[in-house]
C-alpha cells in the first residue's frame, strides 16, 4: 500500500490551496522506497467542500498551454475516486490533529 504525506501550504499562495500531498509507497511492493508527488488539496468555492488535483505535465502546442494527467484510469473513468477520498481523509486527519494538539503545522503521514 502507501502512506499519504501532507505538506501544508503555510504561505497561502495561491489562494485556496490548502496543502500538497505525496504518496509514499510501503515496503514489500515494487514501488517501495519511491514517492509520487504533485497532488494538491484545494478549498472549493462551495463552502466546506474540498478538491484534489492530480499530478499533470504541462506542454505547449502552437503557443497554447495544455496539460495531461500523469495518473490516469485504465478503463473505469471513476477510478480516481478512491485515491481522491484517501487523500482527503488523510488531510482531514492531519487537520484534526493540528487543531486538537495545536502542534506545529508541519508534515504528517497517514497510512492507507
Amino acid at each position: 500500500m502507501f502512506t499519504v504525506k501532507i505538506l501544508p501550504n503555510d504561505k497561502g499562495n495561491p489562494p485556496g490551496k490548502l496543502a500538497e500531498a505525496e504518496l509514499h509507497f510501503d515496503a514489500g511492493t515494487p514501488l517501495a522506497g519511491l514517492k509520487l508527488i504533485g497532488f494538491s488539496i484545494w478549498e472549493s468555492r462551495n463552502a466546506g467542500k474540498r478538491n484534489v488535483t492530480f499530478p499533470a505535465r504541462s506542454y505547449s502546442v502552437n503557443g497554447e498551454r495544455r496539460s495531461f494527467a500523469l495518473v490516469r484510469p485504465v478503463s473505469d473513468t471513476a477510478a480516481h475516486g478512491p485515491l481522491r477520498e484517501a487523500i482527503l481523509r488523510a488531510y482531514a486527519a492531519w487537520e484534526e490533529g493540528a487543531l486538537e494538539n495545536d502542534r506545529d503545522r508541519g508534515t504528517m503521514a497517514h497510512g492507507v
